[in-house]
């Protein structure tokens, strides 16, 4: 089933503007098709950052670490000069 797409005008500067088109040219694409990419990324990176926000929040009070690893000493918890 083909993607319905829908047109959107946009203002850069023309900074911006001349990036996104040395950009699109080297990449062999529009510049349409360049920051059409670059929003769908972002978009399924937000999601894929809230799914992993609500897995964690979802998760049942208490200490979360990796099967067989020792808890950290007092010693390595409180070492500030490892902090610096």
């Amino acid at each position: 089933m083909a993607r319905r797409l829908k047109n959107v005008t946009i203002t850069l500067d023309e900074e911006t503007a001349s990036w996104a088109r040395i950009e699109a040219a080297r990449r062999d694409t529009s510049v349409s098709k360049l920051l059409g990419g670059i929003l769908r990324a972002e978009m399924r990176q937000e999601a894929q950052y809230e799914a992993a926000k609500q897995a964690y929040l979802a998760q049942e009070p208490g200490i979360h670490r990796c099967r067989d690893q020792p808890l950290p000493s007092r010693e390595e918890l409180h070492d500030r000069d490892r902090l610096r």
